[in-house]
């Protein structure tokens, strides 16, 4: 996608679907990496999802706003999401070889996350937006070229904005209020990254080690684990398209402006 609106919980549309297992847990990569090979298609305003999978016809979805709300699951934690129907549970289930369905946010969703800055989510992770750099692909293509390895594409991190123009890696993580398009975004938490990075977003199939174990060389932090791009929340909502300026408006260190 080339532009987008930016509501308080991200990219509008964007996490707003999961796919769960029978038990209403949601499914990740990092346990069914085929779910990177799912390509949707947001249609008719948001009124209808096309799901794309190789080796099968698409499968077309009537997105459901107003059905009973069930019990869902996501890393331990309860919400409740609108099921999708049986259709495209069908679809899911050939696809990834495990019964599955496909939920929805619904519109009084409220989940608060944590960070710096607070913001708002839907089925994110942890934030509402992930921020990286073409800089701080550079460079971890460099070193993991020192290695002998491949470059990695920066979809292996999946983030929803890349900033071209910095000269020096990891800037981003020194951001603490931006601006981009018309919205305005603020520092919540680096971004701690885990196995879905090594599934290669094409094909479905795990090529690690890369990139975490070169991150591990220099990016560890503490106890945590690694960090590659950063989340921000959503401080006010706008349009952002491709090729918008962004104007970092307070650094790290620097004081809130009164």
């Amino acid at each position: 996608m080339t532009s987008g609106f930016l509501t308080p919980a991200g990219l509008d549309h964007d996490r707003a679907f999961m796919v769960v297992n029978e038990r209403g847990v949601f499914r990740s990569q990092r346990r069914d990496p085929l779910l990177a090979t799912i390509r949707p298609q947001v249609v008719d305003d948001g009124r209808e999802l096309v799901l794309h999978a190789p080796g099968t016809d698409a499968v077309r979805v009537a997105v459901d706003l107003d059905g009973p709300r069930g019990p869902v699951e996501m890393f331990g934690v309860p919400y409740h999401a609108i099921d999708q129907g049986d259709a495209v549970a069908g679809w899911l289930g050939r696809v990834l070889g495990e019964p599955s369905r496909l939920v929805r946010v619904p519109p009084e969703h409220d989940r608060l996350t944590d960070g710096e800055t607070p913001g708002r989510a839907g089925f994110a992770d942890s934030g509402a937006l992930l921020v990286t750099s073409r800089a701080s692909g550079a460079e971890l293509d460099r070193r993991i070229g020192e290695r002998g390895g491949d470059a990695v594409a920066m979809e292996r991190f999946r983030p929803n904005v890349v900033v071209d123009g910095w000269t020096e890696p990891h800037v981003e993580d020194r951001v603490r209020e931006m601006s981009v398009g018309g919205a305005e975004l603020a520092f919540a938490k680096l971004a701690i990254r885990c196995a879905v990075t090594l599934v290669d977003q094409r094909t479905g199939a795990r090529v690690g080690p890369e990139p975490l174990r070169t991150l591990a060389d220099y990016r560890r932090v503490a106890t945590k684990g690694v960090a590659f791009g950063t989340k921000f929340s959503v401080v006010r909502t706008g349009w952002l398209a491709v090729g918008d300026e962004l104007v970092v408006r307070r650094w790290a260190g620097e004081s809130v402006s009164a």
